[in-house]
């Protein structure tokens, strides 16, 4: 049989990549996607919300101070704050330097979707599974957060296809380092990410795996645990950041029973799942739900259920999307064959105008509970040079972290050491007779607390003591709440006798 011309060939292959144009329009279009919906309404109105206003501050320390904050607090983020203060170092502190960062990963993060999808399936079960993942509601919140766990995703994407391909076709040594490094990177951008490896192991299992590919991933993802164990242990010791996460009741556990749902249909729907065979199936479902399944199980233990923990195990649920999909297109096309080409594009408009609502929600500052920024203009209007400022609890000294102009001329009179001086999050207070007695010398405190909507029960006994000063000795004459934050101005009683 003749040859095909060589024209013909190259009408369907980049001169630069030698790659088909229709393999790199696979994971293009939906990194593109992704990215696109990342870059809308990016700021969302100027906000930034308290887990952003911490990556905010502590990126703009010094290495130094950086350092020392991780022995006392945050030690698991330690390797992102790094990374975003050379991001601030490079480009400056913004919301768009903040945020970026995780839209560029979840772009990552799609790409590889596509890719996985199109080497076990196709280029339809790619492109759907591609886009579909910058359409799911948990992508689309953390595409738009300044922390660490869109680039977590990303690389836990990179590492499934690692997989995938070392699975595929033989790869050298090199190759398992590189997944060995990828594996290590995200265990120390949130070492919760090692739940990836039970359901890679899973994955070698189903597709029966060679001796050979065994022994080299085993080797690697030992290495990697090993290295982060350092980590693992020592956060140990500041296990009291999470002990605000609730216990896990039965009613948290109705959205991962509705996702491992979803792709057990489309496992079902992958074509033959045969013992030994690679497929979406092998591939994506261990990935959605042995993360998930696993956090349960620690959450019994400890609660430590939060969906952004495990968010990458909704690329298992894209992959599986996306065999869906080509499941649909591949029951129709014997009967309707032109109806049948235009399944996905019908399926991605008809998802994106259904979630538009929810897309919008997340691109508000509504969407989270409460915004540092927008007090602090409030601040700098209902303030006077020599007026005193409290915070309540001392955590929402993040709103002077991060606006500090907007704070000149205010005494912090609770205050001893800075965040920055005392190597933490919030800084260190004095205690509450010396905090009690410099109020009483002010006439006009400012505080900023929660908004009612958001506010917890006032437990510590410095914040006891504030509060019931200002409510015996104070008049409160001015009052604003502005997306979950507080800030009264106090003018002192005339008259009134502070001494014991």
């Amino acid at each position: 049989m003749a040859s095909r011309p060589a024209r013909t060939q190259a009408t369907f292959t980049s001169s630069r990549t030698g790659l088909p144009r229709h393999d790199i329009l696979v994971w293009l279009i939906p990194s593109l996607w992704t990215v696109t919906l990342g870059l809308w309404g990016l700021s969302r109105q100027d906000s930034l919300w308290r887990d952003e206003a911490a990556t905010w501050q502590v990126a703009r320390r010094s290495t130094a101070e950086i350092c020392r904050m991780l022995g006392n607090v945050d030690v698991v983020h330690g390797g992102y704050y790094l990374f975003m203060h050379a991001v601030f170092e490079c480009f400056g502190p913004s919301t768009t330097a903040l945020r970026l960062p995780s839209v560029l990963a979840m772009g990552v993060a799609a790409a590889c979707v596509a890719v996985i999808g199109h080497r076990l399936a196709g280029m339809r079960t790619g492109l759907a599974g591609g886009m579909a993942f910058g359409l799911l509601p948990a992508v689309q919140f953390h595409l738009q957060e300044g922390r660490p766990y869109a680039l977590v995703a990303a690389g836990a994407a990179i590492s499934t296809l690692l997989l995938v391909t070392g699975l595929r076709r033989p790869v050298r040594t090199p190759h398992w380092a590189a997944y060995g490094a990828t594996v290590l990177v995200i265990g120390l951008l949130n070492w919760l990410s090692l739940l990836i490896l039970p359901a890679h192991l899973v994955t070698l299992l189903l597709a029966r795996a060679g001796r050979g590919v065994r022994t080299r991933w085993a080797v690697a993802a030992a290495a990697a645990t090993v290295c982060v164990l350092p980590l693992i242990l020592f956060s140990r010791g500041q296990s009291a950041q999470v002990s605000w996460i609730p216990p896990l009741t039965w009613h948290m556990l109705i959205a991962p029973a509705v996702l491992l749902a979803t792709g057990g249909v489309g496992a079902l729907l992958d074509r033959p799942l045969r013992a030994g065979r690679l497929s979406v199936a092998a591939v994506g479902l261990p990935l959605l739900a042995l993360p998930q399944l696993a956090l349960v199980g620690l959450s019994l233990v400890r609660p430590l259920f939060l969906d952004r923990y495990v968010l990458f195990s909704f690329l298992g649920l894209a992959l599986l999307i996306g065999a869906i999909v080509d499941s649909a297109v591949r029951a129709v096309r014997p009967r309707l064959p032109r109806a049948a080409q235009w399944i996905l594009p019908v399926v991605v408009a008809a998802a994106t105008a259904a979630l538009l609502p929810q897309s919008l929600a997340k691109r508000s500052p509504a969407s989270r509970v409460d915004d540092v920024l927008a007090i602090a203009s409030d601040v700098r209007r209902l303030k006077r040079t020599g007026n005193a400022v409290l915070f309540v609890p001392a955590a929402r000294r993040d709103t002077k972290s991060v606006s500090p102009h907007a704070f000149a001329g205010l005494r912090d009179i609770a205050l001893t050491e800075s965040p920055e001086q005392s190597g933490t999050l919030k800084g260190v207070e004095a205690d509450p007779d010396r905090i009690r007695a410099d109020m009483l010398t002010h006439r006009r405190i400012l505080l900023v607390t929660d908004a009612d909507q958001v506010a917890g029960p006032v437990t510590a006994e410095r914040d006891r003591m504030k509060t019931a000063v200002l409510k015996q000795y104070f008049t409160a004459v001015a009052d604003e709440q502005v997306r979950g934050r507080r800030v009264t101005v106090y003018e002192r009683r005339v008259g009134s006798d502070g001494h014991h």
